[in-house]
């Protein structure tokens, strides 16, 4: 469970967040065997349909990582509360440094995103600039909000004091903790996803508890996170949506200020 809490704590440096959450039901459950008879070939059948039969709760999610890890693209939605939120983030990006959509923290502004090679495209709202610039004279923030609020502004990603701009919106540095598991999950319910069919993975780390949802249709893909951190706060969620569809990061056109232009 550590692993994950690491990966959506990742998350939350990249975008603080609030919450949009996807609805997800426990399925139900028919064992096809009626009247105390003995279990008939429909009944076998049915136990051989089961998600996952021959695996372990680890085992399910060293799959799930790898599959995840794997995809060329995917969209990321949902909730951090545990540090720094409540928040949210909405983001769709891919493994060539392309990403389009949204991250933010409650009470503290939002950022829009468009990634597309080495540039990236920011627009910031006001109450992001403010907070960003919290201890700086008023007259500086104020001439801040006018110049870029509400505005497309783009920089560059070569220079290594921007690179943290392209982890962004590159899937794989995301993604990066989502790799070395150790976990010791147990197996739980059916449910969907999304309209998808899930199996829920349940741990635990003292009064913290994770409640994972791995697809088990198709790729084996981790299609959404729940952190309940044990502390009284809001759990961070995560929705994972879109594996492998194309990323359409459109540089945006008109009245876009050049950041590197200002700083030469």
């Amino acid at each position: 469970m550590h692993t994950h809490r690491t990966a959506l704590t990742a998350l939350c440096l990249v975008a603080t967040a609030a919450v949009t959450l996807t609805a997800c039901g426990d399925g139900g459950d028919d064992s096809g065997n009626k009247g105390g008879k003995k279990a008939g070939p429909k009944a076998s059948a049915t136990a051989k349909k089961e998600p996952f039969a021959d695996l372990s709760g680890p085992q399910i999610i060293d799959r799930a990582l790898k599959a995840t890890t794997g995809a060329s693209s995917l969209r990321m939605k949902g909730s951090m509360a545990s540090d720094g939120g409540p928040g949210s983030i909405d983001l769709a990006l891919d493994t060539k440094g392309q990403c389009v959509g949204s991250i933010g923290t409650q009470g503290e502004g939002s950022i829009d995103l468009i990634g597309k090679g080495d540039t990236v495209y920011m627009r910031y709202d006001a109450a992001f600039l403010r907070s960003e610039m919290k201890g700086e004279p008023k007259a500086e923030v104020d001439g801040a909000i006018e110049m870029m609020a509400d505005r497309w502004a783009k920089t560059t990603t070569k220079g290594s004091e921007k690179k943290e701009f392209a982890e962004f919106c590159d899937l794989k540095t995301v993604l990066a903790d989502f790799e070395d598991t150790g976990s010791v999950a147990r197996k739980g319910k059916p449910a969907t996803v999304d309209g998808v069919p899930a199996l829920t993975l349940h741990e635990t780390d003292g009064k913290d508890r994770a409640t994972l949802y791995v697809a088990t249709e198709g790729e084996p893909y981790l299609l959404k996170t729940v952190n309940e951190p044990g502390t009284g706060k809001k759990p961070d969620t995560l929705v994972l949506t879109d594996f492998d569809k194309p990323v359409k990061a459109t540089p945006p056109q008109g009245d876009v200020l050049d950041l590197d232009e200002l700083q030469d």
